[in-house]
């Protein structure tokens, strides 16, 4: 395993942690219900950009220290940060919350929402971006964003319409209030809900199947369902067609194919 940490664990407001392929991002200022200050968006930018870039890492897992996925910005530090003068709130936007939002979507490997507890503005926001949304049955998700007079941001305005429908987005955008796990796997915002007891087990037991599986497939299958997302028909197709031929000329489907054909289980290298 190994550990990222310039500083003891405690003060570090983002831990990065990799073991055998999976790398677990964890959101780390529990006394502060995981909000994000200056320093804790700037860390978290950073460890998206480097685990996407790191060929080692095949899964990515992010989740929160304490009782709470993420309570978003913290208002107050922005405040604080600028010493009383307004801040704009759309350079921290434009500066970290994009990267991020980025960061996940396009990384050629798959990203788990590990949803521990309240997931409420950007940390929301992250987790619609995540590739799955594994939500522990106590947890919930609150779009803030109107409460404190403010437009949506981390890309929430183009994922949760993609995942709830555009009447539904609204509902939760306009209307904020704390979406239950339950509710939020009857919406389509939950890929699966867990007992809190097994949550640790079950992101561990997912992390280490999607780690040990066809990367390449995976991050394929993820442009291929962006891609097709916001074109035609006939481009989409053709754009399957770019992506069979990729993966079809890929180590991990001749491993596929000759494990399938010696009635064996098929070892994945990722590419």
């Amino acid at each position: 395993m190994r550990q990222t940490a310039l500083m003891t664990e405690s003060h570090v407001p983002v831990m990065l942690e990799t073991s055998e392929g999976v790398a677990t991002i964890t959101f780390n200022r529990p006394e502060a219900l995981n909000s994000f200050d200056d320093p804790t968006k700037v860390l978290l930018r950073d460890h998206l950009r480097a685990v996407a870039s790191d060929e080692s890492v095949r899964c990515v897992v992010l989740t929160g220290a304490g009782r709470a996925f993420g309570a978003g910005q913290d208002v107050k530090a922005l405040l604080a940060e600028h010493e009383g003068d307004a801040p704009s709130l759309g350079n921290t936007v434009v500066e970290h919350y994009n990267p991020m939002v980025e960061a996940i979507t396009t990384m050629p490997k798959p990203v788990i929402a590990a949803v521990n507890g309240i997931a409420a503005g950007a940390a929301a926001s992250l987790a619609f971006a995540s590739d799955l949304r594994i939500v522990a049955e106590s947890a919930g998700f609150n779009l803030a964003f109107s409460g404190i007079a403010l437009s949506a941001d981390t890309g929430a305005s183009w994922t949760l319409p993609r995942l709830v429908g555009m009447t539904r987005a609204m509902d939760l955008l306009m209307l904020p209030r704390t979406v239950s796990a339950a509710e939020s796997l009857e919406l389509g915002i939950a890929t699966r809900v867990v007992a809190d007891d097994e949550f640790g087990q079950v992101v561990g037991d997912i992390a280490r199947r999607l780690a040990d599986g066809p990367t390449l497939s995976f991050a394929s299958l993820k442009r291929a369902v962006a891609f097709s997302s916001t074109h035609t028909l006939s481009e989409s197709v053709a754009n399957e067609a770019r992506l069979m031929a990729l993966t079809g000329a890929s180590a991990d489907h001749r491993a596929a194919v000759q494990a399938f054909v010696a009635k064996e289980k098929p070892t994945f290298v990722g590419r």
